[in-house]
């Protein structure tokens, strides 16, 4: 245990560090960043891209269980935005358009492979933690 908590501190030092030396320009841009991608239909839209590549509308909304076709397009935007995706207009009639991730998406993508690598890691753990919380409480009501 006294482990995990000298690595705590570790990290934590570490990070105040860094924080201390970053532009602000930076901190604001993690912070952008972090409430973009926190939403989770921008990570999985991200997922299904990176896995298939550049894809029609339709195909992303077949791909991303229950997402309505109005969020699909405010999230696609927003990752055009940010120059995560790129949008193409086909000139068809009626107009073929397809999304696919930049390499600036690519990059963000396997950044957050980390998070995926730490849930595969901590699963067990993290189950059981809740279990305990979810017993905990209903003793409590």
């Amino acid at each position: 245990m006294s482990i995990d908590i000298a690595r705590h501190e570790e990290i934590r030092r570490k990070l105040a560090e860094e924080s201390a030396a970053t532009d602000p320009r930076v901190e604001a841009l993690v912070t952008e960043i972090i409430g973009r991608v926190a939403d989770k239909w921008t990570m999985i839209v991200l997922d299904v891209l990176a896995e298939h590549g550049e894809l029609r509308f339709t195909r992303i909304a077949r791909l991303v269980p229950g997402i309505s076709q109005r969020m699909l397009t405010q999230t696609l935007r927003a990752m055009e935005r940010e120059g995560l995706v790129v949008r193409t207009v086909h000139p068809t009639v009626p107009p073929r358009v397809e999304y696919r991730l930049t390499d600036l998406g690519l990059g963000l993508g396997e950044a957050f492979c980390g998070v995926w690598h730490w849930a595969q890691d901590n699963l067990e753990r993290i189950e059981r933690a809740r279990a305990r919380f979810d017993a905990r409480c209903e003793g409590e009501e």
